[in-house]
């Protein structure tokens, strides 16, 4: 007798996910990192990371019914769910990716002044980008706390990154942030962001 295990094992029934700003955070960190190491048009990454569409046929609900998938298999299923962006969604992505590169040299400087003990060669990839796109935040998002944008960074860096990547990103955000403030380059504002000490 076969033992229904669905809910021990459950699978999603899911065939879309909302989109969130964490979701585009991840994006973004996607296609930055595809572009530096690739050189593919911005453009294309664009629309192949941040706007799959996905066609999941009846074959693939029936050979995904019976079988038990192990960790990876679930990840890449799960990987592979439609996102439903709003326009807003798109707008934001959009604005985060080219304030992220429009910024990136000057935020790779002071990143380098603030890790002179380090090499810069030295610090990952996808540290770097995460560094990039939260300093991109702080600077040109003023309706963004920035405590949510360093506790994004963090978060988004011990599931990509390395298990010491949260730490390293909290200190250098920390410095990156206090620096820019003396320079006047963080101004938030609205409701509780305002002459708010953050």
């Amino acid at each position: 007798m076969k033992e229904d295990l669905s809910n021990i094992f459950p699978m999603s029934k899911t065939k879309t996910l909302k989109g969130t700003r964490r979701l585009i955070r991840e994006k973004i960190l996607q296609i930055i990192f595809s572009y530096k190491v690739s050189e593919t048009d911005l453009d294309l990454l664009f629309s192949h990371i941040f706007s799959r569409d996905f066609n999941f046929g009846d074959n693939e609900e029936k050979i995904l019914k019976n079988k038990l998938l192990k960790p990876d298999e679930v990840f890449e299923l799960e990987a592979d769910v439609p996102i439903l962006w709003t326009a807003f969604e798109v707008e934001f992505a959009q604005q985060l990716l080219r304030k992220t590169l429009d910024n990136s040299s000057m935020i790779d400087e002071k990143l380098k002044s603030t890790t002179s003990n380090w090499d810069f060669d030295r610090i990952s990839l996808i540290d770097r980008i995460l560094i990039e796109i939260a300093c991109a935040e702080f600077i040109s998002f003023s309706e963004i706390p920035t405590k949510v944008t360093m506790n994004e960074a963090i978060d988004i860096a011990k599931k990509y990154s390395t298990d010491k990547s949260g730490i390293f990103i909290n200190g250098i955000l920390d410095s990156m942030l206090n620096s820019f403030k003396k320079e006047g380059l963080v101004n938030k504002a609205g409701r509780g962001l305002k002459d708010s000490k953050e």
